[in-house]
């Protein structure tokens, strides 16, 4: 017998529950659901919990897991006035890209609905995108032994792992009905001035096979060449960072804006080559996945990002990035100092600097250029 539904949540914040962010709120919740802090406080750093909190004493910790028949799902494991059904957390279990919330206390289980067919293309694509990130994690980690490591032609590692979430990814996103590009499959022409998907299955390959964090999986909804919603997930962490323009970028529930840090992150450099130093940068760090170091500006872990130094990056790399990066405020810029424009082609390579304020992505520019 299907399991029942649950209502889809209208709006990015369907309820006054909201993920819980300091001590206090976790102090507060403890002592109303009569539980030590401690059985709480993970919940601040574990991207696979949510504690969910409300100026009137509601609170509910959920937990992200893989049921027995293999189904991701958000567990409702405590609970004071909340339900399995409350739209938040039907609206967290479908950005953690589950399928299903149970009721710890009495074992319910509601699917968790898509979008109806009629909501904003951006709500859909969001929903598909977690769903797709959920089903590479498990290729991936499947896949991580498949021995098949070759080379691409830009002299980036290719391996089993990428071709796996590739698959699991294009399955998920298939239902939208628009042309998905893939670092992973040679371009399909976009009609007209239709929107498209341009997806990275698995950011940060070479991190992956070293098992180095992080590594990720980004997808972002182009239009107009403009990226206008976007998922990142980080799958060594667990971290995920989702927005629309217009609606916020999020960070694990958390909304996020840009700040003016001091740390610039950077590609990799080619071999033989240097990182340039910007003279305003405090620290420059360099992770090896693209996808999350935009991300990384957009929510104000570093204050810019730049690869003028070097040949470019391809728009896959970047796309979801830059969506969180404009749905949070911040400034992408090309060489010329004009605003970035994305084009439906994974083999050009694209140079930029991005940062929180218009003010000091152009500061990067003169410094730079």
């Amino acid at each position: 017998m299907a399991e029942p539904e649950a209502a889809w949540p209208a709006g990015p914040h369907p309820a006054a529950l909201r993920v819980a962010t300091g001590g206090a709120e976790v102090r507060a919740a403890a002592e109303r659901l009569r539980v030590p802090v401690a059985a709480l406080a993970t919940a601040l750093l574990d991207p696979g919990q949510r504690l969910l909190v409300d100026g009137s004493g509601l609170s509910g910790l959920l937990r992200r897991q893989w049921a027995d028949d293999g189904v991701a799902e958000a567990v409702l494991v405590r609970r004071l006035g909340v339900r399995a059904d409350h739209p938040a957390v039907v609206a967290a279990a479908a950005a953690w890209g589950c399928e299903r919330v149970r009721d710890g206390h009495d074992d319910d289980r509601l699917a968790v609905p898509p979008p109806p067919d009629g909501a904003p293309l951006t709500d859909r694509f969001l929903h598909a995108a977690a769903l797709a990130a959920t089903r590479v994690e498990v290729a991936v980690a499947l896949a991580r032994d498949a021995g098949q490591d070759t080379t691409k032609s830009d002299g980036s590692p290719s391996l089993g792992a990428d071709e796996a979430a590739h698959l699991a990814a294009a399955r998920a996103l298939r239902p939208l009905g628009v042309t998905v590009l893939s670092e992973e499959r040679s371009d399909r022409p976009v009609p007209g001035d239709e929107p498209w998907v341009v997806l990275d299955p698995l950011d940060g390959t070479g991190n992956f096979r070293a098992g180095l964090a992080p590594w990720a999986f980004s997808a972002a909804l182009v239009r107009d060449g403009r990226p206008v919603a976007g998922l990142v997930a980080d799958l060594s962490s667990g971290r995920r960072w989702s927005g629309a323009v217009g609606s916020g970028a999020h960070r694990d529930g958390v909304p996020v804006r840009p700040r003016d840090a001091g740390t610039v992150v950077a590609p990799t450099a080619p071999s033989g080559s240097a990182v340039q130093v910007p003279r305003s940068a405090r620290r420059v760090r360099v992770t090896g996945c693209t996808a999350v170091d935009v991300c990384l500006v957009a929510d104000g872990a570093a204050g810019a990002w730049q690869n003028l130094d070097r040949s470019g990056t391809h728009v896959h790399d970047v796309a979801g990035g830059l969506a969180l990066l404009a749905a949070a405020g911040g400034v992408a810029l090309d060489p010329d100092g004009d605003p970035l424009h994305l084009r439906p082609d994974t083999e050009r390579l694209i140079r930029f600097v991005a940062a929180g304020t218009e003010e000091r992505a152009r500061e990067l520019l003169r410094e730079l250029t």
